[in-house]
């Protein structure tokens, strides 16, 4: 499990993460939903240790740390991998410093993706590079699976085959925690949703709850947003009015 308790983080003296308290056990796949800006990214930098923040962070009970660093894998657009090298280099990197590398799914999902293994990295598509991004994340080894705007770049089609994929393969050990803004189309594939707003938890909803409820998490993020339905019409009647 993740453990975060109290996390806070600034930016120059500007909050981006404010009490955050929230919990990730092993086996679920939760949905981590935001307006721009809201602290996604940042939340999730700060598990992985990529940034400094007060309040406490553990892993299995443990405090992350490079004894326990190989439970946790990240996949984001910003692309962490090394342009320079080839798909069956990296694979080769991984293996050297990952003992739970997945072989077998490393190969599946580059089939699935259609990718070549012997071209570099900085010859691909946008799309392509987020797809091995996100292939590598999957294959590392790792319990806890973070991925952020991984889909950026990649086509309908590609989208919902993947999620369709992911769900095949996922151990029950194996936790995904996915940033995204494609709400509709994750609706159907996370178990749980996670909402964000200006550094705080504000909603924490599993999808059977929804459910049961007779919502479905677009109607739920809107009510827990309170977005405004005239929003659009105001702003025009404004526009409107300035230019007359």
């Amino acid at each position: 499990m993740i453990e975060i308790k109290n996390l806070s983080k600034s930016y120059l003296g500007k909050r981006a993460l404010e009490n955050v308290d929230l919990r990730l056990p092993r086996g679920e796949i939760v949905g981590l939903f935001g307006e721009n800006g809201a602290g996604k990214t940042t939340l999730m930098k700060c598990i992985l240790g990529l940034l400094p923040f007060d309040g406490e962070i553990l892993l299995d009970g443990s405090p992350v740390s490079r004894r326990n660093i190989a439970s946790l894998s990240f996949a984001t657009s910003e692309h962490s991998f090394f342009p320079n090298l080839t798909p069956l280099a990296h694979k080769e990197f991984c293996k050297e410093h990952f003992p739970k590398f997945s072989e077998k799914r490393f190969k599946g999902l580059m089939d699935f993706f259609e990718l070549p293994l012997k071209k570099p990295l900085r010859s691909f598509s946008t799309g392509q590079k987020n797809q091995f991004e996100v292939i590598m994340a999957l294959c590392q080894g790792a319990d806890y699976i973070l991925m952020d705007e991984p889909f950026a770049g990649n086509d309908l089609f590609n989208r919902e085959d993947f999620y369709k994929v992911l769900l095949g393969i996922l151990e029950p050990n194996e936790t995904v925690l996915l940033s995204t803004h494609l709400i509709e189309e994750v609706s159907g594939f996370i178990g749980r949703a996670v909402l964000i707003r200006k550094g705080k938890i504000i909603g924490d909803v599993s999808m059977m709850d929804l459910e049961e409820s007779g919502r479905d998490l677009v109607g739920y993020i809107k009510e827990t947003y309170h977005y405004r339905a005239d929003r659009v019409s105001r702003a025009l009647n404004e526009l409107t009015d300035t230019e007359e």
